[in-house]
Formats: C-alpha cells, structure tokens, sequence
C-alpha cells in the first residue's frame, strides 16, 4: 500500500526542496556512462514533481546546476545542457497540462544561449499556470546569491536609496533570487551525501533536513512521501520551548 495514505493532508510542507544527489554512482552502478544516470534522474524529477501536484506541495525546488558543476569536464557540461534544452521541450506540455509554473533561481546569463532562450520560453508559457511552482536551481550556489544580494544592497545604499540601518532580515531576503518564495520547510538530500553543498544556505536556517542513501534515479514517489511523514512527526519550534508552542496553540 502507497505512504501515502498517512500523509497527514492539514500538515504538508508548503515548501520542500530537493539536493538530486547520485546519478553519475547509479550509473556506475550498472556500468553505464555518467549521462545515463543524469537521464533516468529526469525520469524521477518527472514523477517527483507530477506526485508533489498531486499532494498540494505550492513550491518544489531542486538542485539542477550547480555553480560549480561548471568545472566538470566540458563533454559532461556540453551534454547536460542537451538534455535539459530535450526534458524542457518534452515536459512543458506536461507542466501545462498539471498547471504547474516554471521558476528558476541561479546565473542563468551563464546557460548556453539556446538553452536559456527554451528555458525561458517554457517560463513564460507556464507562467499563468496557478497550481506548483516548480524551482529548478540552474547555475546557482547559495554564496554567489548572497554575493549578488550584498552588491545590490551597497549600491543602493551608495546612490541614497536606503540607509545602513534600514537594513534586516528582511532586506536580505529581498534581495536573493528567492524573493517571493516562501523558504523550505523540508530540505531533501539524496545519496547518502551528509552536507548541503553551497544549496540555500540563507533560506533553510529554520528547515526539516531529511537524508536518505538512496540515489536520485532511485528515489521514488513513496520515497518522497516518507520524507513528509516523517517530517509530520517532527516539532518545529523555530527557537521557542514546546511549552510556548502549546500554549500558542
């Protein structure tokens, strides 16, 4: 029987993102070249993100591209941009279909041109869609995006337009490539991998982390709903005593 009839449907994360870990060791596994394995991750990122629709999830973010992927070798690169410029052709009648929208956060003026040019297409034919917002982080690492952020921020101090102490929290989070999205609730990481690899590092201070050892091609939709469960058994007291909670509550 499918987990998920013990999903609990009042508590289901608002926000979960996903590290997609593993697809180049699943394909070494079966003694297939890396790009097999980042194929059969796309087949999971499809069943993924048709399952998080299904269940209500508003917002699904995963770790497409990292900054640093960029100094993989070139032939791995040059077919990973093949492949995403293939899957966003194929699953854009998909995401219209399951009235999911397109998002993305990460330098994508570095994405070859014919890649950023689909990608962006697919954005903006998705972009009235109402039901998940699907975030695929593309040549994006948490310390360039605080970076990016600081830039911003001196400047505007710089030309007058806000002062050193009007800056917070908020400020900050104004100014990341995230703004508008709510921050993680639930943060997955596949493959085993115990670290959080430069991924939302600002926006996850308060999120569930949840570890599993198994590999992206791997992970399955009752995978996904395992993660929520136990996620749903978790207190989340954001600094306060579960004795505050209880009386907030």
């Amino acid at each position: 029987m499918s987990k998920k009839n013990e999903i609990v449907k009042e508590r289901i994360p608002r926000h979960i993102a996903i590290i997609m870990d593993g697809n180049g060791r699943w394909a070494k596994k079966q003694g297939l070249a890396r790009m097999f394995g980042h194929k059969q991750g796309v087949t999971t990122v499809h069943n993924i993100t048709e399952a998080a629709a299904e269940i209500g999830i508003e917002y699904l973010t995963l770790y497409a591209f990292s900054t640093e992927n960029w100094n993989r070798p070139k032939e791995e690169v040059d077919a990973l941009m093949a492949l995403l410029v293939d899957t966003i052709a194929k699953e854009t009648p998909t995401l219209m279909k399951n009235n999911v929208r397109l998002l993305t956060i990460g330098d994508i003026n570095r994405l070859p041109q014919a890649t950023r040019e689909k990608f962006l297409g697919c954005i903006e034919q998705t972009s009235t869609n109402t039901g998940l917002n699907l975030v695929l982080a593309l040549s994006y690492s948490s310390r360039w995006e605080m970076i990016e952020a600081t830039k911003r921020i001196a400047a505007e101090v710089q030309n007058g337009t806000m002062s050193i102490d009007d800056i917070n929290e908020a400020t900050i989070s104004n100014h990341l490539t995230t703004n508008g999205i709510p921050d993680p609730d639930l943060l997955i990481r596949t493959s085993g991998e115990l670290r959080i690899s430069n991924f939302l590092l600002w926006q996850i201070a308060y999120s569930e982390l949840y570890f599993t050892d198994k590999l992206w091609p791997e992970f399955t939709v009752d995978d996904l709903y395992e993660a929520i469960i136990d996620y749903q058994h978790r207190e989340r007291r954001f600094g306060k005593t579960s004795e505050q909670l209880k009386v907030e509550s």
